[in-house]
Order: C-alpha cells, then structure tokens, then sequence
C-alpha cells in the first residue's frame, strides 16, 4: 500500500517538472501574443509587398482611359479630366446616346410636341423650344421636316466646370426642311431635296448626382 502512495507522488513530481518545463519553453499568454496565421488573409510579410508584385486587384494602376480614334488631340485634356470625374462614361456609349437624343428633339420640336423635351434639355432651353413652338401654332405654320439620316456623329469638345461636365458633339446629317402656312403653302425650304446640316450641341451632367442624365444645354451651327 505504501508502495503504491509512493509511486503516485512519483508521477505526480514528473507532470509537476513537465509542466515547469513547458511553461518556460512556451511563456505565458499575456494577451499581447501575435494571432495565429489566417490561411484566408496574406501574412504581414506578404501584405508589404508592392501591389504589382502580390497582385492585389483593388490597388492595380487604373484602366488606361480609351479615346476615340478621330479625337482631336486638342479636345483630349478635358475629355480626360470628364472621364476622370464620371468613371462611368464612355465616349462610344455617350456618343449612341447623344445621337439618340439629337433625333428625338429634332423630331418632338418639329411635331410641336414640347412634352418630348422636358427631360432631354435644360430649363432654359426647354422655354426657347416651346416659345418657337407657341409662336409657330399662333402663325399657324407647320414645320414638315425629316431626318433622312446622320452621317456622322464626334465629341468635338469637354470640359469639367466644378463638378458639371461638358461633352460638345458635332452632328453631321441630311435633312429634309420643309414649312408651310396655315394655307398649306410651301414658303420655306423644299419637299424633295435634302440640306446639310451640321449641328454642334453641347451636353452637360453634374457627376456629382446620382442621376446619369444629361441634357441638352446648347445648340449651334458649325461654321
């Protein structure tokens, strides 16, 4: 029986001098110990390393900006300063759009149909458009006008005003102009042939906003 306490104080002496042992080899928690590795997260070593080494995608250089081919090198600085400030724009995209709105305006002005432009010009543009319009019905004269087709469509201007951006575009087209009197007579124009035309509209976004319109702020003739 003595045998067996002495043998149990025994082992109890080698976990006692194990333990010790371990305490010194591996510390104490202090609550300062680095955490474990994360096999999900890069090592500090690994974090370091430039982003062009780890591969990082969100620290990658920037997309080169891409210009239209028949971009006047002029025209480039603010172009750049506009898709800088507006990383959703696209010059071939804006371009469609534009062209799209450039027929329906033309062809709501040319119907009389003010409600076609509210949401496609500015304020100020919208109230010359529907004084002509107004003054047009009080004389009793129609416009008869047709789009035949566009022959080309560039960015010829940009440019960042604050937070407004500028995008200018030169429409090149052929159009059938025709006005009558309120007696049905021709007195401007021609039913059969077509004109030239060549158009220079200047559309404006404040990318600032969370809207992705933009709207018609100026019109011209090219020279």
């Amino acid at each position: 029986m003595q045998s067996g306490w002495v043998e149990i104080f025994f082992l109890a002496m080698l976990a006692g001098f194990i333990g010790l042992r371990l305490y010194h080899v591996l510390g104490r928690r202090t609550g300062h110990e680095k955490p474990a590795a994360d096999p999900f997260r890069p090592s500090r070593a690994e974090a370091e390393r430039p982003a062009a080494v780890r591969g990082d995608p969100f620290e990658r250089e920037p997309v080169p900006l891409i210009m239209p081919a028949d971009l006047d090198p002029a025209v480039r600085p603010g172009l750049e300063a506009v898709m800088k400030a507006d990383r959703t724009f696209v010059p071939e995209r804006f371009v469609a759009g534009a062209t799209s709105a450039y027929k329906q305006i033309l062809e709501s002005f040319w119907k009389g149909e003010a409600e076609g432009l509210d949401h496609l010009v500015s304020d100020e543009l919208f109230e010359n458009f529907k004084s002509a319009i107004d003054q047009r019905e009080e004389s009793g004269d129609r416009i008869e006008n047709r789009l035949i087709q566009i022959d080309g469509a560039k960015i010829v201007g940009a440019r960042m005003a604050g937070t407004m951006a500028e995008v200018t575009v030169r429409f090149d087209a052929d159009i059938i102009a025709v006005t009558r009197n309120a007696a049905g007579e021709v007195i401007a124009g021609s039913p059969t042939a077509a004109v030239e035309t060549h158009d220079i509209w200047t559309f404006s976004r404040h990318t600032a906003s969370n809207d992705p319109a933009w709207l018609l702020v100026g019109t011209d003739e090219a020279a």
